[in-house]
C-alpha cells in the first residue's frame, strides 16, 4: 500500500502501470487535487509514449535496459538537480515545459564506445531527418545560438561558422547520454539541406578522439575533440552539402 504524499517510486510505477489497482485510485484520488504533481505526470506520460515512438521507428536496437523510462526519468532528474544546484554560475534555469535543461524529453542514445559518435549519427536522425524529437531552442530575429550553447557547455569551442557554404544554425536541442549531456545544433541553408553540429563530454574515462571521418548509411560523421568536450558534424553523404562542408572546412 502506497503511502501519502506519493514517493518517487511511486510516482515512476504510477506512469510506468506497475502499482495495484488500488494503490492506483488511491494515487489518482490524491493526484486530483495537487494539480502541478498532476501535470508533472502528464509529462512523464507523454514523455514515455515519446520514447517508445522514437524507439520503434528505423532505428531498432537491441533490449536495453538503459532505455527504461523510469531509469532515463531518474537520471533526468540527478542531472537536473546538479545543474539546479550551481544555476547562479551556469545560468541553467530552464525545464522542457517541457525540457530545457537536462529534463522531459530526453532520450539515452546507444554507447557511443560501439564506433565513434554513433550517438552524433542517431541524434540526427531522429531530429533532422525523421522529426521525432522536436527542438529546445530555434533561433529568430533576436535569437542567438551561441549563447543558447553557453548557457550549458561553458567551456565547448565556439560552433563552427558554415556561412561559407551556405549553412545557418536554426535550432538546437538538449539530450541525454551515457556520457553526459549533450546538444545537437542544426544547420539548414536556403535549399532546405540540414547538417548538425553535436557536443558532448568525453565521459568518465576522458575518452577523447582523434580527428577522424566515418561514414554511417546515408549519413557521414566527421568529429574530433577539444578541451573537455567531443565533437562531430554530421551530414547526408548524398547531398551537395557534405562536399560544400569539406571545401569550407569547418572542423
Amino acid at each position: 500500500m502506497i503511502s501519502l504524499p506519493p514517493s518517487e517510486r511511486d510516482l515512476h510505477a504510477y506512469v510506468d502501470h506497475q502499482l495495484s489497482d488500488a494503490d492506483r485510485r488511491v494515487l489518482e484520488s490524491w493526484l486530483a487535487s495537487h494539480p502541478d504533481e498532476a501535470a508533472q505526470i502528464r509529462a512523464w506520460q507523454r514523455d514515455a509514449q515519446q520514447l517508445r515512438a522514437a524507439l520503434s521507428g528505423a532505428l531498432q536496437q537491441p533490449a536495453n535496459p538503459a532505455l527504461d523510462p523510469t531509469l532515463i526519468r531518474q537520471r533526468r532528474q540527478r542531472q537536473s538537480r546538479r545543474h539546479l544546484a550551481s544555476a547562479a554560475v551556469l545560468l541553467i534555469a530552464v525545464s522542457i515545459g517541457g525540457f530545457s535543461g537536462w529534463q522531459a524529453r530526453e532520450l539515452t542514445w546507444a554507447r557511443p564506445s560501439q564506433l565513434p559518435m554513433t550517438d552524433a549519427l542517431q541524434a540526427y536522425r531522429l531530429i533532422a531527418q525523421q522529426g521525432l524529437l522536436p527542438a529546445d531552442y530555434k533561433v529568430n530575429s533576436d535569437g542567438d545560438m551561441q549563447r543558447w550553447l553557453d548557457r550549458y557547455f561553458t567551456r565547448a569551442g565556439r560552433l563552427p561558422d558554415l556561412k561559407a557554404a551556405g549553412f545557418e544554425p536554426v535550432s538546437g536541442r538538449l539530450l541525454s547520454t551515457d556520457e553526459g549531456p549533450a546538444a545537437m545544433v542544426v544547420y539548414e541553408d536556403g535549399n532546405g539541406h540540414k547538417v548538425s553540429f553535436y557536443v558532448r563530454p568525453p565521459g568518465p574515462k576522458n575518452t577523447l578522439l582523434p580527428r577522424g571521418s566515418r561514414s554511417d548509411g546515408d549519413l557521414q560523421a566527421d568529429y574530433w575533440s577539444g578541451p573537455g568536450y567531443n565533437y562531430a558534424m554530421v551530414s547526408p553523404t548524398d547531398s551537395p552539402a557534405a562536399q560544400l562542408l569539406k571545401q569550407s572546412q569547418p572542423f
